[in-house]
């Protein structure tokens, strides 16, 4: 379990504070709370320290939950390690505690979405929007003729307590893929305790290696669209 830093701050992200063709730095000295569905656009770069937290909130009181999408065209680079891992997690998750929130403790937010500009195919068609987003949302778009794309690392991540509808009997995954390209690093990934799949691959090629996936309601791992992408040493426990 990571300790949190006694004197970190809380920084809230809303949607307007990740835009396109910018950088963004977070560090573990500060708590990262996202509030909403929030987009990192085209261009844009969001490197994430090792031994970060970022949590997100419920949003229960208006139905729809948080999220981070990286869309077409941006990259993410959360680049943990075995002794200080990025954890992605609800607001109400107290990671000092590896009590106050169990296995059966899911759907406290949505998850987290990587989309990219590899080959898909679903019903004749080669651009999808994303599961779990609604449709008129065109930053929720995937696909393309590119299977080496690259949207960047995640390696050493912990994704916990996901999977909350965004739109009615359509819940995120704990890791979506769509279209993710073979350049993209996916390493040492944990999902635990999300309401719907734990990974899901949605066509494109891009590997995973070193995964646990713990405790969804649905699938632990996920593949369609004509995904083509490898895997090595996963694990799986259902609950």
């Amino acid at each position: 379990i990571l300790p949190v830093l006694l004197s970190a701050q809380v920084v809230r992200i809303t949607d307007a504070d990740l835009v396109g063709n910018q950088s963004y730095q977070w560090t573990k000295d500060n708590t990262y709370v996202l509030d909403g569905l929030v987009f990192l656009e085209e261009g844009g770069v969001l490197n994430i320290e090792g031994g970060t937290i970022i949590k997100f909130t419920d949003r229960a009181d208006v139905g729809n939950p948080s999220a981070l999408v990286i869309t077409r065209g941006a990259k993410i680079y959360a680049e943990g390690t075995a002794d200080a891992p990025i954890i992605f997690t609800a607001e109400a998750d107290d990671v000092n505690d590896p009590t106050d929130l169990g296995p059966k403790d899911n759907a406290l937010w949505g998850g987290i979405v990587l989309l990219g500009r590899g080959i898909t195919q679903k019903s004749g068609n080669g651009e999808v929007n994303i599961e779990g987003i609604d449709l008129s949302e065109t930053r929720g778009l995937y696909g393309g003729n590119d299977n080496d794309d690259n949207s960047g690392v995640l390696r050493y991540v912990s994704i916990r307590h996901g999977g909350r509808q965004i739109v009615s009997g359509s819940e995120l995954n704990g890791l979506s893929l769509g279209a993710v390209g073979c350049k993209t690093v996916l390493e040492y990934i944990e999902i635990y305790a999300n309401s719907d799949d734990g990974i899901e691959f949605f066509g494109g090629a891009p590997n995973l290696k070193y995964a646990v996936v713990a405790f969804t309601e649905d699938d632990s791992y996920d593949w369609d669209e004509v995904f083509t992408g490898k895997g090595q040493f996963w694990f799986s426990i259902q609950r």
